[in-house]
């Protein structure tokens, strides 16, 4: 642990009749020497800092960010989306290779994108490397320099820089990872010609452009080369159910494959979109009411493993708010500091736990990135004061993203994030490391 930092790591004490462990949910204290939890004791104690009801939940982790800095920081930054993560509970992010620029698709350009960050961390910050045609050479000494993934498309990404990866850069790069245990992370779809939008304002002929098909054929594709690499394979922003029994039938055959979704998927449906409503775009599309529950219940049997927000801001223009076009809007949905109690309204409906929540949130996407997380000894305190309880209504410019657009505008929400801690101390401006 770099000097300048640990001089600034605090003790704490703090007291819950709701904690939430590895093991679930209980009444504890929670005692942090030197940015560390030292002891999680009995809630019988007069030590600390009594929050009664208020939960406490471990520092969330959101392995797929798009920070857009250097060169778009106009879209995003690392000032304002870790900001924004940090009041959503997150304590981690893992920032994608795209949509900054340069694309992080050398080495170079991995350190122009750490050097960047400096001074403007609340929160943490790894990094995930690019494959593209003709990069096949740079992954090993990106790997040496720490990025915790690699990642893929496997269609036109939106960037002209950052082209899709073939089978043949596939097939070169996998069994590397394999040996480096280091997951691939793929955007699973290959697109097939579709007929062209009669309408563009009109969500159902902008799902009709993305359908099924196209995310069931990556798909298959991908555990096929899961199975002859070995290599961690993990399927970024699920959003057709109709893959989950493929998903579930590799999952028993014990490939090394993992599966998020989002929340805008879980959450919202196509059916409730309106026309013109282009702040609902994103890619893969929200699809239908029973494709979200369908997802649901992927999650709650653990075919999917856990939920990132695949944060993909843009500047306001780009969203065509104005002509509601779905062909020309940029699709990404900025959901940073919203995902927390967005899972959280909808999972505590449908019967699930904060438990639940914390292991989608949390545990799991910390596991896929081989990194220490929850409130266990031993692990840096990293831990969010959540009230399970208090609701509010979505106002897009109280949010810390730097821009506005969101489409839970107007929603009401059930769960706030308190305070977040970054190891022991209250997240700002600098505290956070690149890693």
């Amino acid at each position: 642990m770099p000097a300048d930092l640990s001089k600034n790591l605090r003790d704490l004490t703090l007291r819950s009749h709701r904690v939430i462990t590895p093991e679930g949910e209980c009444a504890a204290t929670v005692k942090v020497r030197a940015g560390v939890i030292v002891e999680i004791g009995n809630y019988d104690s007069d030590e600390g800092e009594d929050l009664d009801d208020l939960a406490i939940l471990p520092g969330l982790v959101d392995p797929h960010v798009h920070l857009n800095e250097p060169g778009r920081t106009e879209w995003e930054g690392f000032a304002t989306g870790t900001a924004a993560a940090a009041a959503g509970g997150m304590t981690m992010v893992v920032d994608m290779p795209l949509n900054s620029s340069p694309v992080t698709t050398t080495v170079v350009a991995l350190e122009a994108k750490r050097a960047a960050s400096t001074g403007k961390l609340c929160v943490d910050v790894g990094f995930h490397a690019g494959l593209v045609p003709g990069n096949e050479s740079e992954i090993v000494a990106m790997l040496d320099a720490g990025v915790l993934g690699v990642k893929a498309f496997l269609c036109p990404s939106g960037i002209e820089d950052f082209p899709a990866a073939t089978e043949r850069e596939l097939r070169a790069v996998m069994p590397l990872l394999a040996e480096r245990g280091v997951p691939l992370l793929v955007h699973a779809e290959l697109e097939s010609p579709t007929p062209a939008m009669r309408d563009p304002r009109r969500y159902a002929d902008y799902l009709a452009t993305r359908p099924a098909n196209f995310e069931r054929d990556a798909i298959a594709l991908m555990i096929d080369l899961c199975r002859e690499t070995g290599c961690p394979t993990h399927i970024v922003h699920l959003a057709d159910a109709g893959c989950l029994p493929m998903l579930r039938e590799a999952r028993q055959a014990e490939l090394p494959l993992t599966v998020e979704t989002c929340p805008h998927y879980l959450t919202f449906a196509a059916e409730e979109i309106p026309d013109g409503a282009t702040q609902y775009k994103c890619a893969p599309p929200i699809r239908d009411h029973a494709n979200r529950e369908a997802l649901w219940q992927g999650l709650a049997e653990r075919t999917i493993d856990f939920l990132a927000t695949d944060h993909s801001p843009c500047p306001p223009e780009m969203k065509q708010l104005a002509e509601g076009r779905f062909d020309l809007a940029w699709g990404g949905i900025s959901s940073l500091q919203l995902a927390l109690p967005a899972v959280w309204t909808e999972a505590a409906g449908r019967g699930h736990t904060l438990a639940d929540v914390v292991q989608w949130l949390c545990h799991a996407p910390a596991q896929m990135l081989g990194r220490e997380a929850g409130i266990r000894v031993g692990v840096p305190a990293n831990l969010v004061v959540f009230d399970p309880e208090e609701s509010f209504g979505v106002c897009g410019k109280k949010l810390l993203h730097r821009h506005s657009i969101t489409p839970y505008e107007g929603r009401s929400l059930r769960g706030t994030v308190q305070r977040t801690y970054l190891r022991g101390k209250l997240a700002s401006s600098g505290d956070g490391i690149a890693l």
